[in-house]
């Protein structure tokens, strides 16, 4: 597989499945306090009830960049299944390849305080493991037929196996997001596959035993990756920015766009789509990083869990579609 730093050739660019992701759709219900948040009170406010989930969102900031992805994921066999993937093709999502069975999509619960943070969530995650049907049955003209894949990483193991497999076969970019980090430990070993790898502080922290929230994390970046063996790793700090690393010792720090903030939701999952996006078609770790916070900053000023549309010129990704 082509790894980090190198140049990218544009050959597959606009293949027919483009930015292949793969996990879970999630249905997000959303509490927010009229006025300053009580956490052990009872809070006026409103609820609002959007489609979720972090591949899901990934997918469709990927669509909203004009990058026309594929999407790998169960949905419903309800009216509301219906709806995402009906959005999802609105937004010129591929679904041709998407799975309609009952509890197919989980449930995220969550209270936000009166300055737009995430103040407590609870999440019920759905049976993926139909994905893996996906895969047996298509998954070689899939994986093929793409430019890269973004997976997240916390997924069922059977599933990121194969993933990895195909992507080694096909000499394709694999990228690693993550949705529960507990989880995403256990996939410890199938990391050494990915191109890169990326998580916020508190997720890199339990992801290497370690509390990183007072701690300079470049330089201790570097040296986790290389005794890991991860090829490399992007690390968002919420309002502390950035910070990127590979295992050859390079590194860097990029920090955030001053917005007013809004919602956080789905900022984390913008930042992942716009960094592989850029990995995918060319772009440095260092650029990467730059596009992946432009298009989170794009969120956070809005109670959408995605970014708005934006042309990939606007970046500086050209990639043929």
């Amino acid at each position: 597989m082509q790894k980090k730093g190198k140049q990218v050739s544009l050959k597959m660019a606009g293949s027919k499945n483009g930015i292949v992701v793969l996990g879970a759709v999630f249905v997000d219900i959303k509490g927010f306090p009229e006025n300053i948040y009580i956490p052990d009170g009872r809070n006026a406010g409103r609820v609002e009830y959007i489609h979720g989930g972090v591949s899901r969102n990934v997918v469709e900031d990927i669509a909203n960049m004009e990058l026309r992805p594929t999407f790998l994921g169960i949905v419903d066999d309800s009216a509301l299944g219906e709806a995402v993937i009906r959005k999802l093709k609105n937004h010129k999502v591929n679904t041709e390849y998407m799975k309609t069975i009952p509890n197919g999509m989980g449930t995220w619960l969550a209270v936000f305080d009166n300055s737009g943070d995430l103040a407590g969530s609870i999440s019920q995650r759905p049976d993926l493991m139909p994905i893996l049907s996906i895969l047996e049955e298509h998954g070689d003209e899939i994986i093929e037929n793409c430019d890269s894949v973004i997976l997240e990483v916390d997924i069922d193991k059977e599933i990121v196996k194969k993933v990895v497999q195909l992507c080694e076969k096909y000499d394709k970019k694999l990228y690693g997001v993550v949705s529960n980090m507990s989880i995403a430990v256990e996939r410890r070993d199938f990391l050494k596959s990915f191109d890169c790898f990326i998580c916020n502080q508190l997720e890199a922290g339990i992801f290497f035993a370690d509390d990183y929230s007072e701690k300079e994390l470049c330089d201790i970046l570097t040296e986790r990756l290389k005794v890991a063996k991860i090829p490399s790793m992007i690390v968002t700090m919420g309002a502390q920015g950035s910070v990127y690393a590979d295992d050859q010792g390079h590194c860097g720090y990029c920090p955030v766009q001053k917005v007013t903030v809004k919602d956080t939701t789905g900022a984390g999952d913008a930042f992942c789509a716009g960094a592989a996006s850029a990995l995918t078609y060319g772009k440095t770790l260092a650029e990467a990083v730059e596009i992946g916070t432009r298009l989170s900053a794009s969120v956070i000023t809005s109670s959408e869990n995605v970014c708005p549309r934006f042309q990939p010129e606007e970046f500086g990704i050209n990639a043929e579609r």
